[in-house]
């Protein structure tokens, strides 16, 4: 049994379920609201399940990144890997009188010694992931009036 936790919460949008979840999930908007990232590279497929691409973040790293569940306007996940971290991100949405809320789930993980960093990690970027995931409401919120 694992125990990796996973944290997350929740940002509400004032747009649809299908709005919103149709801006989150494609790689091609994530720079503009991931504030981690500079740009995405090497995009492979459709949006959907096993789509591929390779986030540039501002660091400097650069991990391979894979969609694993895509239930449109539902459920979508996805997880990165870079060297020896995993980093696995879902998100449900679910309509509200005013738009939809987006749930997050994350978690941080790597194996031996880095474990107990990935709880760390994950545990420390909840307030960055809200933050982003606030600045893309703002930005859908644009979308749906434009």
């Amino acid at each position: 049994m694992s125990r990796e936790r996973t944290v997350g919460g929740t940002v509400a949008f004032p747009c649809s379920a299908e709005a919103a979840f149709d801006y989150l999930v494609d790689p091609r908007h994530r720079a503009q609201w991931q504030s981690s990232l500079a740009g995405v590279e090497q995009v492979e497929g459709e949006v959907g399940v096993g789509q591929r691409w390779v986030d540039v973040t501002r660091p400097g790293l650069r991990p391979a990144m894979e969609t694993t569940a895509y239930d449109r306007p539902r459920r979508w996940a996805e997880v990165g890997t870079w060297r020896a971290v995993r980093a696995s991100l879902e998100l449900s949405f679910a309509p509200t009188a005013a738009g939809c809320d987006v749930t997050f789930g994350f978690r941080i993980s790597g194996p031996g010694p880095l474990r107990p960093l990935g709880l760390l990690l994950s545990l420390g970027s909840v307030l960055p992931v809200r933050a982003d995931l606030r600045r893309a409401a703002r930005l859908c919120q644009g979308a749906s009036s434009a």
